[in-house]
């Protein structure tokens, strides 16, 4: 586990990048609440969860497309840049995040890439959930769709046939501008399915396990505000239905070898930019520095 001193400075710099999203939204007027550890360290702890290492935050799909525009407009000149998948750029994750580019979290799985590695408060958007089942399982396929091109790995865990559709798919599609393109359809068609339109809320661009959950749409339909480190955070008004169904008995601590930070880094530094370490902690192959 991450000395204690250490995991404390990760998640105090997490807090600064927090104000300034939180800020950036209420003067855009856009919608989010914590999710996750965040949201339950709101509830339990009245901050972080001891052992936790990162905010993620969730925004309603509409809020989310309005964010990435107003961000990159409004927020260029700053060190916070907004990161995700895109046709020029693979980042090897699912959501969109908000980095700090002064500072360095180098994760195992994207240190061949050039990317951003500074620490980051990660975003999950929410999509309408459809009634009909037939639509909610073909929603379910696009989403699968997307996370398999947008993280260029086939499926390991859902059985050996799907392994090998997968891995023939990325064969069959070699190439990353093919692969985002597909990966950007695919989105298209699981999010056409409008909040609004629909009773019930789903994330979609996350991992297998919460992709399944359909959430009552009155449990997000707005914020409620609570103590979190000492400052007034946004969670969402149905706290309470959205963290059993997505995690049961949120309350209850875990066993303590479960109580380990969830991201696997190869390097942290909260005083310096990932950019000293380029060649000596990340892209080292291209470097030839170490191992």
């Amino acid at each position: 586990m991450k000395g204690n001193e250490e995991l404390r400075q990760i998640q105090l710099k997490s807090l600064e990048i927090l104000k300034v999203f939180k800020k950036f939204c209420d003067d855009n007027d856009l919608l989010f609440y914590f999710c996750g550890g965040c949201c339950i360290g709101t509830i339990r702890h009245k901050g972080f969860i001891p052992w936790d290492d990162d905010i993620d935050v969730f925004m309603p799909r509409r809020d989310y497309q309005k964010l990435q525009i107003l961000w990159n407009d409004k927020m260029r000149d700053t060190h916070y840049k907004l990161c995700q998948s895109n046709k020029n750029e693979f980042v090897r994750s699912l959501i969109t995040y908000i980095c700090d580019e002064n500072t360095t979290f180098i994760k195992q799985r994207q240190k061949d890439l050039d990317i951003c590695h500074g620490i980051r408060l990660e975003i999950i958007p929410l999509d309408g959930c459809p009634s009909s089942k037939v639509q909610r399982k073909i929603q379910m396929i696009w989403a699968l769709i997307r996370q398999l091109f947008l993280n260029q790995e086939p499926f390991l865990s859902k059985g050996k046939g799907l392994q090998i559709l997968s891995q023939i798919a990325l064969w069959f599609f070699p190439t990353w501008k093919l692969r985002y393109k597909i990966a950007k359809f695919a989105e298209n068609q699981m999010s056409k399915y409008k909040i609004e339109d629909c009773d019930k809320i789903t994330e979609l661009c996350t991992r297998y396990e919460y992709m399944i959950n359909e959430y009552p749409k009155e449990a997000f339909e707005s914020a409620t505000y609570k103590e979190f480190e000492g400052e007034e955070m946004p969670i969402p008004i149905g706290y309470d239905t959205y963290l059993k169904m997505a995690f049961g008995n949120y309350m209850e601590l875990p066993p303590e070898e479960k109580q380990i930070p969830k991201h696997d880094a190869v390097r942290i530094d909260v005083n310096q930019s990932y950019k000293v370490y380029r060649g000596r902690r990340y892209l080292e192959r291209e470097f030839g520095g170490e191992k």
